[in-house]
């Protein structure tokens, strides 16, 4: 699908839209990449490239707060509407959506390190690469529908969530009974268990991203379970 935004007379509004949507995307990117490189640094006992995972984050943070105030003051100087306004918006959600995905890649980082200077691999690594790898593939789709504003791709991946919300669930279930087994897993299990944590809630805010896309396509809030506005589409 492919989205026709207004003509302006002023050419650099429609750059300072570009640009707006260039640099979001470009930190989707950054994002992407701690997601994948905490991960491997979990599983690798990589504390290396965990602390490279904890200095982007503050790049991200950054990131995020020059695209929040880009979008100001484009609303300040071009007073935008109808899909204008929206294309604005949902920049500056998806950009808190990629923050935060920033922060829980870096809790991921923090537990490599510490289960590294136990020294001891707990269970639980097959579980995190099989979350991880969904996750990843439901961020890289929801920035790729935004891309292309393309609502049926946004509504696909964002039904991904469920899967992932299952095998969370199962992951624990597993983990909490081999902490009952042996109890003196408990420390290292737990922070393979704030892992898993923190990739559902990746998987969230990939969610989220998909949710922008339809808004910025078709104007509906299918936020918070609005069904009613998603069976309107």
């Amino acid at each position: 699908m492919e989205m026709h935004f207004d003509q302006h007379i002023s050419r650099q509004f429609n750059e300072d839209l570009e640009s707006l949507k260039s640099e979001m995307l470009e930190m989707g990117g950054m994002v992407t990449r701690q997601v994948a490189e905490a991960v491997e640094s979990l599983a690798n006992a990589d504390s290396e490239l965990a602390e490279k995972v904890l200095r982007v984050e503050k790049e991200i943070d950054k990131r995020e707060m020059d695209l929040d105030e880009h979008a100001t003051l484009i609303i300040a100087k071009r007073q935008p509407a109808a899909s204008d306004l929206r294309m604005v918006m949902s920049v500056i959600r998806i950009a808190r959506d990629l923050e935060r995905v920033g922060d829980e890649a870096a809790k991921i980082a923090k537990m490599a390190i510490a289960l590294t200077e136990e020294g001891t691999a707990p269970r639980g690594y097959t579980e995190i690469r099989h979350i991880a790898n969904a996750v990843r593939k439901m961020l890289n789709d929801a920035l790729d529908a935004y891309t292309r504003f393309d609502v049926k791709a946004a509504l696909d991946t964002l039904a991904e969530d469920e899967q992932v919300d299952m095998d969370y669930r199962s992951a624990l279930r597993e983990m909490i009974t081999f902490m009952m087994e042996d109890p003196r897993s408990i420390s290292r299990v737990m922070n393979v268990l704030w892992s898993l944590r923190s990739l559902e809630r990746i998987g969230d805010h990939a969610k989220n991203i998909c949710e922008q896309v339809v808004y910025l396509v078709e104007g509906a809030d299918i936020r918070h379970g609005h069904e009613e506005n998603l069976r309107k589409l």
